[in-house]
């Protein structure tokens, strides 16, 4: 799970159906055009390009396009799929995987690709300075992980304790090389950086040593390159759209969904629920420069609670997106069949009850206003990313429901690289409104987020040691599902967790919206999916006609 900007896992392979589903688009894409640019928007600054340090959407689908992986989930079948790896072997105990590795591959500068660089690549993934996000989610105990090197395409990596869905996790894994001067920017994947203009643009060209080949023996991928505009506004990235200055939307506005079906209903795709989540969190770090009774009112899981009743979800879902959208009841989506717990109560809309929760607290409401017991007025600051319409009118609409019972909300909107210094450096905020993307159905992929001791625990990030007891009992069912290959056992320490996290609303969870997205039609071979990224996963595939 990563942060999103507008922020997982699976299982085997062998879908011929649907692969060759793929296939036909792709030729029929290479009938109309041999290359060409495809081009879409990034709503971010990529925070770093090194990919073992992504957590944030716009890093991640450079990693996607650049990253050369051992194994790839394919986001069409849900199944994994040999990539650098011909193949591997999961050992009955969980704690090792070993790898045959494809030879006479070389990264993007010509360097050698072999087993040495698999090994370096999880030596610096899984050093503890480095708090990889990647990282986290292999960490099912302690102690360290070996990578034990048999040959140039033979590697076995052990870890400490057994790791749930071991081989999913390395679709995240992007190897590096151990030798190149280039470092991170030498890659295995489809694409390479080509240029970084700050502010503007990240071009990404074919990497003229990629592996891959289609199945007529036609060198992958088929575009020249992909032009990368970074644009925070999405009335922009839509009006480029129309003008066809892009090629797609990775993620659709509901409201510039209906916009765009009314008209051209052709280029619009909605793959229905999906994964991610929208949601509210309260800053409860104990060095964070805020009053101490606000820190308190924030630590206190009978005032989240309160929150939660206090806010309209059936509102947000039909005026902000349209019904493009549904109340979410906790950390994962009901579109994730087997993980969500189904036990799970719907979200109640009950100011009553909110004030009730809350006299019970020590809070009275005095001529219109909730104070708490010491007299302070409940006032307090939601930040939100800028350019983003649809959390900007959510922050405004649970404005709205918390004056209801004497809350003053003040709503503020920051660019992206001020709200992640604050979030993530300062800790100068109040609450903070977001999303997660979900890249898999796997809970593992959530280790980053819901371990006390990972960076993107971000209520309370980096604990040495749980702070709460609910803390360490979550991290305590998050390592227990990581480290057992039994699914029944691994599904009710997840659903413990679900539970923990509905019962102390750390994040209180808003909405999952439904997978949109618009493809032009000059794009051949596009597939949209539920799955991250849902419109370019293939783009070794894909062709552009026209430009």
């Amino acid at each position: 799970m990563r942060l999103r900007n507008c922020s997982g896992n699976i299982a085997r392979l062998r879908n011929a159906a649907a692969v060759a589903v793929i296939c036909v688009g792709a030729m029929a894409g290479l009938a109309a055009a041999q290359g060409g640019q495809l081009r879409f928007c990034l709503h971010n600054e990529p925070k770093t390009f090194n990919p073992q340090q992504v957590d944030d959407d716009a890093a991640a689908s450079i990693r996607y396009l650049t990253g050369g992986v051992l194994i790839r989930l394919n986001r069409q079948t849900q199944r994994l799929e040999a990539e650098l790896a011909e193949s591997w072997k999961i050992s009955k105990d969980g704690r090792e995987i070993s790898f045959k590795l494809r030879s006479g591959i070389t990264f993007s500068d010509g360097t050698p690709f072999t087993a040495e660089d698999v090994a370096y690549t999880m030596q610096q993934l899984m050093d503890p300075a480095l708090h990889s996000p990647t990282g986290d989610s292999f960490r099912s105990g302690t102690g360290k992980v070996e990578a034990r090197v048999i040959s140039p395409t033979q590697i076995s990596i052990q870890f400490p304790a057994e790791v749930a869905g071991l081989d999913r996790l390395f679709d995240q894994v992007a190897i590096l090389s151990q030798n190149s001067p280039k470092k991170e920017m030498a890659v295995l994947g489809p694409f390479m950086v080509a240029d970084y203009k700050p502010g503007a643009t990240v071009l990404l060209q074919r990497n003229p040593n990629y592996w891959k080949k289609d199945e007529q023996g036609r060198r992958l991928p088929y575009l020249d390159s992909i032009l990368l505009n970074i644009q925070t506004n999405h009335d922009v990235e839509m009006l480029q759209f129309k003008r066809g200055e892009l090629d797609l939307i990775n993620t659709l506005d509901s409201e510039y969904f209906d916009k765009l079906a009314a008209t051209s209903p052709q280029v619009v795709h909605d793959a229905g629920p999906s994964l991610d989540s929208e949601q509210l969190w309260f800053n409860e770090v104990a060095k964070a420069p805020i009053p101490p009774y606000k820190r308190e009112w924030f630590r206190s899981a009978d005032f989240r609670r309160a929150i939660s009743e206090s806010i309209n979800r059936e509102d947000l879902s039909r005026i902000v997106y349209h019904g493009h959208a549904q109340p979410a009841m906790g950390p994962f989506s009901p579109a994730n069949k087997f993980w969500f717990n189904a036990s799970l109560k719907p979200p109640v809309y009950s100011p009553d009850a909110a004030l009730k929760a809350l006299a019970a607290d020590g809070f009275r409401l005095e001529n219109g206003t909730l104070k708490d017991k010491s007299g302070n007025a409940v006032e307090f600051s939601i930040i939100t990313n800028a350019g983003n319409k649809a959390r900007e009118r959510m922050a405004v609409l649970i404005q709205d429901d918390l004056q209801k019972i004497g809350i003053h909300v003040n709503v503020v909107t920051l660019d992206f690289p001020s709200l992640i210094e604050r979030m993530t450096q300062s800790f100068d905020y109040d609450a903070i409104i977001l999303g997660l993307t979900n890249v898999d159905l796997d809970p593992n992929e959530e280790m980053n987020v819901w371990l006390s001791s990972a960076a993107n625990h971000q209520w309370n990030p980096q604990q040495k040691t749980p702070e709460t007891d609910w803390e360490a009992e979550i991290d305590r069912f998050m390592r227990a599902q990581a480290s057992s290959s039994d699914p029944k056992k691994r599904k009710a320490a997840f659903d413990r967790v679900q539970e923990i996290v509905v019962e102390e609303q750390p994040f209180i969870f808003l909405i999952n919206k439904n997978a949109l997205s618009a493809v032009s039609a000059r794009v051949h071979g596009a597939a949209p999916v539920i799955l991250s990224p849902q419109t370019f996963w293939n783009a070794e595939r894909l062709t552009v006609s026209g430009n």
